[in-house]
């Protein structure tokens, strides 16, 4: 993947807070010692109630073990034990000192691999509001992609770099080429919007695609982008899409978060 952006993230400002609540985790949290349940027991059910209420969403950073047990004036050992806990209730998805992140099964992005979809469709049918936050969108040359479209080293292509974002939350950061020969339409394409309904308001529908899926580490640039605090298992998707049997339109890279997404396969005996 090439091309990334930044993104800050910290512990005061982490990626996909809600916005209900700009407060970082330690200010939303009350601990008592007045009472016989330990500590560790109230901070994992406190967070249980955040997190499946959606106050903290899937996908969000929790802040590392001793920065947490720091701000709460507790032991590390008592945050390594809520943790723990919400390992086993499946909530989260551990890293140890540095953080862990949000895996709400119930918000896990679960998509088909039965047809051809793009990223704004598949949000709308899961239910999130999709949005794109554009890094790079440009009329390029390319000799190598050029080649991979199987057209001469002058073509011209529309490049997009965007982070895909459902409901706010970065799901997947895309650097992605189209063929101006096949769809010259596209020089003026609007790069906040599914590339895929402007083709087919341009009358050119996608016939069928060829999909890998890889897996594989985010790197510095593109943990910034989904607020990771430390290189996390995430999918490699790349696909090249046609109008018509021969005609390639796109090639496009994502890579999709793997805390969020689990992608499914039905297969017929």
């Amino acid at each position: 993947m090439s091309n990334k952006a930044h993104a800050a993230s910290s512990l005061e400002h982490e990626d996909a807070r809600p916005e209900s609540d700009q407060r970082p985790v330690d200010q939303r949290l009350q601990l008592r010692r007045d009472t016989a349940m330990p500590l560790y027991r109230q901070l994992e059910e406190q967070l249980t109630e955040l997190i499946e209420s959606g106050d903290i969403p899937a996908g969000y950073t929790l802040p590392a073990e001793r920065a947490l047990a720091e701000a709460l004036g507790v032991s590390r050992a008592t945050v390594q034990q809520c943790y723990s806990g919400l390992r086993e209730r499946n909530l989260i998805q551990g890293y140890g000192r540095h953080g862990s992140v949000v895996q709400n099964q119930r918000a896990k992005v679960l998509p088909g691999m039965d047809r051809l979809r793009g990223f704004t469709q598949e949000m709308s049918e899961f239910g999130r509001s999709p949005s794109s936050r554009v890094l790079e969108h440009a009329i390029v040359t390319d000799r190598s992609i050029a080649s991979l479209f199987g057209l001469p080293s002058t073509a011209h292509f529309l490049r997009l770099v965007r982070v895909r974002l459902g409901d706010g939350v970065p799901m997947s950061v895309e650097s992605a080429w189209y063929s101006l020969d096949a769809a010259p339409g596209l020089a003026s394409a609007d790069p906040h919007g599914s590339i895929y309904r402007q083709l087919a308001n341009q009358g050119l529908n996608l016939s069928h695609c060829e999909q890998t899926i890889e897996a594989t580490f985010a790197n510095e640039l593109e943990q910034e982008i989904f607020g990771f605090q430390e290189p996390i298992p995430c999918l490699l998707i790349k696909r090249q899409s046609y109008v018509g049997p021969n005609t390639m339109v796109e090639y496009v890279e994502g890579l999709f978060r793997g805390d969020t997404y689990t992608y499914r396969l039905k297969l017929d005996a």
